[in-house]
């Protein structure tokens, strides 16, 4: 990839040059229940793993709402996009509440409808500002993830990790590999 087609996603000082990164188009179910074409920007090393995994989350009919770069979201927003319910991977950004990068900015994280699996760490700061509703794991709205959710086990089966198991924070939409 080239800079310019990362647009404000990436930027200089990012730690992974755009030489790096790959987009890949891939197949999914819509909320809709339709086929859809979509794109994730990653790592080049993690590109077989997205088509497989992605591939099965397809052939499960596992819902998700958007897939498209971050840099649809004006200045590539992390905030909106995930507002937006919208699957992506790439963006040059920090771990919230830090300057060190996440995963997301070296191109090894996809988050999965962010609305629907939100982001909570122990003061209570919720990422989508909008994904209360959603806090309520209990809830089995489409689209949601769980531990042992075949989508989990999907990502887990092929050395990534899964925000979700963690202590604190909760990254109910978070999947990396380092």
């Amino acid at each position: 990839m080239t800079t310019d087609e990362l647009g404000a996603s990436w930027r200089p000082g990012c730690p992974v040059g755009a030489e790096q990164l790959r987009r890949v188009e891939l197949d999914y179910v819509g909320f809709d229940g339709q086929t859809h074409r979509g794109e994730l920007i990653v790592h080049q090393d993690l590109v077989a793993d997205v088509i497989a995994i992605f591939g099965q989350l397809r052939n499960i009919g596992y819902p998700i709402a958007k897939m498209q770069s971050v840099v649809t979201y004006f200045g590539a927003e992390d905030e909106l996009s995930m507002e937006d319910n919208n699957t992506s991977a790439f963006n040059c950004r920090p771990l919230p509440g830090s300057n060190e990068p996440s995963l997301h900015a070296y191109g090894r994280a996809i988050d999965i409808n962010p609305l629907l699996n939100p982001y909570i760490d122990s003061s209570g700061h919720i990422e989508p500002a909008t994904g209360g509703p959603w806090l309520d794991r209990s809830r089995t709205d489409p689209g949601m993830l769980h531990d042992g959710d075949p989508v989990v086990s999907a990502f887990i089966e092929h050395g990534w990790r899964w925000g979700g198991d963690w202590r604190t924070p909760k990254d109910y939409q978070h999947f990396e590999k380092r």
